[in-house]
């Protein structure tokens, strides 16, 4: 379908004015600095499952996310790897589960580790996905999940799907076979603006790759996508017509867009210019707000399907160059994966 949004030549240069919510950095500090809800951490657990794999090692993952509650994933690492691996951190797209343990192997058979989040509560869409979110959303949410919790940044559904997003990130850096100064975080759609938000909120990240990335520029998208799940924000504003102001300012708190500005590690993204999804103006706005080094490919006749495997050739090269060197290294590279 020819795209209804801004054309390429405006979209490089496209900076709207986005204003930073009061207290941004110090609801986030605070948020990553709460204790679990019964006070006591607990530390992430690995079970190695069989999957009939012989190159791949797979491990059933649990971090304890936000609140200190279970978010699951799977990690797989190469057989045989002796020495830290480089990592990718995987976030998912609306609706998707982590799926089945012997899917997703690309990164785990270029030669690193490979984590992939389950997202809370969702699933729907792939297999998988035992996550649960057992917050309370707010009464008269839409179904969907932008919605949920959205009368107060403190209640809204995306603090605890960031904040599971970062423990990942921290518990992949602790663990004895990974190397902690060479972790890149990437997804697609919902994955991509996860990704975006995991990148201004922890320091010393190795990459970053969001494709097609949601949750940018959410005043915008929410004005002109005219499909989900966007379209959730503009129906529940339908039904509450006295919320507009309110609901945008917690949604600041979540915009990608924002987080992008607080980012150092170098990034490649990726935007598709009929994409009625993640309308190219959004993903651009966060792309030229992105304060670390960066750069962009383009697919110009591609939807929300944006480089698909194209690009994940490209992702493929690019993490090559980024890990090329020697590991940064353990007291001792052959500590066994935790049970």
């Amino acid at each position: 379908m020819p795209s209804a949004d801004l054309p390429l030549t405006e979209c490089r240069t496209y900076r709207p004015a986005l204003p930073l919510p009061d207290g941004f950095d110090d609801f986030w500090s605070a948020t990553l600095n709460e204790a679990p809800h019964d006070g006591v951490p607990v530390k992430p657990r690995y079970r190695r499952v069989d999957c009939g794999l012989t190159q791949v090692r797979t491990y059933d993952v649990s971090v304890p996310g936000y609140g200190g509650r279970p978010v699951h994933g799977w990690l797989h690492m190469p057989a045989g790897a002796t020495e830290p691996l480089g990592c990718v951190v995987e976030f998912l797209g609306y609706g998707r589960g982590r799926g089945l343990a012997h899917e997703q192997l690309m990164w785990a058979c270029a030669g690193y580790a490979h984590l992939v989040m389950d997202t809370r509560g969702q699933g729907w869409s792939a297999a998988g996905g035992p996550t649960t979110d057992t917050d309370p959303g707010a009464a008269g949410t839409v179904p969907g999940f932008l919605t949920r919790g959205i009368e107060s940044p403190e209640t809204y559904y995306y603090r605890r799907v960031f904040t599971d997003a970062v423990r990942c990130v921290e518990a992949v850096r602790d663990h004895p076979e990974i190397d902690p100064a060479r972790v890149v975080v990437t997804g697609v759609s919902q994955g991509g603006g996860i990704a975006l938000a995991v990148s201004g909120l922890v320091e010393g990240l190795a990459g970053v790759m969001p494709d097609v990335p949601f949750l940018c520029n959410i005043p915008r998208a929410v004005r002109i996508a005219g499909v989900p799940p966007y379209t959730e924000v503009a129906a529940y504003l339908r039904l509450h017509r006295d919320r507009t102001a309110p609901v945008f300012r917690t949604l600041a708190y979540f915009d990608a867009a924002h987080h992008a500005t607080r980012a150092t590690a170098p990034a490649l993204f990726s935007v598709a210019m009929m994409d009625e999804i993640c309308p190219p103006s959004t993903c651009f706005t966060a792309y030229n707000r992105y304060a670390g080094p960066k750069d962009v490919h383009v697919y110009e006749f591609n939807g929300h399907e944006g480089g698909a495997e194209h690009h994940r050739a490209q992702q493929l090269v690019w993490v090559r160059s980024l890990f090329a060197g020697p590991p940064t290294g353990r007291a001792d590279p052959r500590t066994p994966s935790p049970p």
